[in-house]
């Protein structure tokens, strides 16, 4: 099959294709693209990249993924997240092209108290949630058939801004750091994600026609950002004062849901994986890489 990634520069973008290098997927031919190539801010330019080019699969990792500053670019990320996606998804359909597309945890309120399962009604509290969440409609609307919305968490790697990068940037000269505690959600490693979706191309089922469908995905487990940076720094041998606080005493533009932990049961069940521990997860991305040397600036 033919498969176009979009989103190249992204975490996932960059992890799928250090993925797509191991011979297990080498019946398949890969294009990697970016914004040069397909600009989610322009409309005709999406048109003119699809005009001249055709895929069996496409894998929609791109995304407006600045939570504060949506709320003052909202047109910018609604163009993005949403007008976007749902021109992509049009394309899909009018092409018999099978489409991935990578959503987020954030479209809930955050007031369960039990994992999410794909099923549970969507609430996003801010505008960059909003926007995601008109996506995936889009998507649905669009497509009846063969499109999967993937929705994943906190997503780090060893590739670009994240998380754990910013930790370990802002651990070096410091001798204590606030971390908000009371955010509970799962940590999931770019890597497992991209061998997951995959794995979900390479399956038998993905081959034939399917009806269009949502699956959660993260790494198994759950903790706070509090326990995530005590991690982080535990595997690293970072010694600095990390104090817990709350969201209240950390206030940000755009408001975060407090719980957002996903039900891995469908995807498990359906495609048969086996999925890592965020802890386990954590140690191959930091150890592979010298414990965090390549993050530090």
């Amino acid at each position: 099959m033919q498969i176009l990634i979009i989103g190249k520069t992204g975490q996932l973008g960059k992890s799928i294709q250090e993925v797509a290098a191991n011979v297990l997927y080498s019946k398949h031919g890969f294009t990697f693209v970016g914004r040069d190539e397909i600009d989610f801010s322009n409309n005709v330019n999406i048109s003119t990249y699809f005009e001249c080019n055709s895929f069996d699969v496409i894998v929609n990792c791109a995304a407006y993924t600045q939570v504060d500053r949506a709320e003052e670019q909202q047109e910018l990320a609604n163009q993005i997240n949403h007008l976007a996606v749902g021109q992509l998804a049009d394309i899909a359909q009018q092409s018999n092209t099978k489409l991935i597309h990578i959503s987020t945890d954030y479209v809930f309120d955050g007031n369960a108290t039990n994992s999410y399962i794909e099923l549970d009604v969507p609430n996003p509290i801010n505008a960059y949630a909003k926007t995601k969440l008109l996506g995936e409609q889009a998507v649905q609307n669009a497509m009846s058939s063969n499109a999967l919305i993937v929705r994943s968490s906190w997503i780090y790697s060893q590739y670009g801004n994240n998380f754990v990068d910013t930790m370990l940037r802002l651990a070096q000269g410091r001798d204590e750091l606030k971390i908000v505690s009371d955010q509970i959600s799962t940590p999931t490693y770019a890597a497992d994600l991209a061998i997951t979706i995959l794995h979900i191309i390479n399956s038998k089922d993905f081959i034939k026609d399917f009806t269009t469908t949502t699956y959660h995905y993260s790494n198994i487990g759950q903790c706070s950002w509090y326990e995530f940076v005590k991690a982080i720094f535990a595997i690293c041998k970072i010694k600095l004062n990390i104090v817990p606080i709350t969201t209240d005493e950390y206030p940000t533009p755009a408001k975060r849901p407090l719980y957002t932990v996903l039900s891995k049961s469908k995807i498990i069940t359906t495609f048969r994986i086996t999925i890592p521990s965020w802890q386990s997860s954590l140690k191959t991305c930091l150890k592979a890489r010298g414990c965090g040397k390549k993050w530090i600036k």
